[in-house]
C-alpha cells in the first residue's frame, strides 16, 4: 500500500464519541506529503482518570477547542478518496463511526486497515507483544511521545509503509 491516511485518536473517556485529538497523515506514492494535528473539544466533555493517565491531557486542554464536526470539516478532504490505516484500527474507526452518528453526518464509507492485524500476521510470536511501539521498533521507527495522537499516527505510516 502506497497511499493511504494513517490516523490515530485520543479520548477523554470511555465513550467512543469523546475523541480529544486526532492526528493524520497523508502517505501518497510511498511519501508522506501532508500531516494534521487537531485538539478536539470531546462529547461528553469530561475526562476520566485512566485516558489522562495515558495521553496526558486534561479538560483545559480543549476546553476552547472546535468540537469534532468542525475539525472533520478540516480534515476530510485531505483524506478523500484514501483508505485509512490504523494500528487496532477497530478503536480507531468505532471512534470516527461514533462521532459521525452523534453529528449526523452520512458516513463516506471509509475504507480501514489495522497495522495490528498485520503484524500478528507478519511477525508472530516473534515479538513479545503487538503494541504500536513495539511494532514500530520491530520496523525501524522509533516512536517517541506514545499516545500523543500525531505521533502515534506517525509510527503507523511508517508501519504501513513497510508491512502492509
Amino acid at each position: 500500500m502506497e497511499s493511504f491516511a494513517a490516523i490515530d485518536f485520543e479520548t477523554a473517556n470511555r465513550e467512543r464519541t469523546s475523541v480529544c485529538s486526532v492526528g493524520v497523515v497523508v502517505v501518497r506514492d510511498g511519501a508522506v506529503v501532508d500531516s494534521l494535528y487537531r485538539l478536539i473539544r470531546p462529547y461528553p466533555n469530561y475526562y476520566s482518570r485512566f485516558c489522562t493517565q495515558v495521553h496526558g491531557m486534561t479538560a483545559v486542554d480543549t476546553e476552547s477547542a472546535p468540537d469534532f464536526a468542525t475539525v472533520w470539516r478540516e480534515v476530510a478532504p485531505r483524506i478523500e478518496g484514501l483508505p485509512l490505516v490504523a494500528h487496532n484500527s477497530s478503536f480507531d474507526e468505532g471512534c470516527l463511526r461514533a462521532c459521525y452518528e452523534l453529528f449526523g453526518m452520512p458516513w463516506p464509507d471509509y475504507r480501514f486497515y489495522c497495522t495490528c492485524r498485520a503484524s500478528r500476521r507478519i511477525f508472530g510470536r516473534r515479538l513479545p507483544n503487538h503494541q504500536l511501539q513495539t511494532v514500530a521498533a520491530a520496523c525501524g521507527y522509533h516512536l517517541e511521545h506514545h499516545h500523543h495522537a500525531l505521533a502515534d499516527a506517525e509510527a503507523c505510516a511508517q508501519i504501513a509503509l513497510r508491512i502492509l
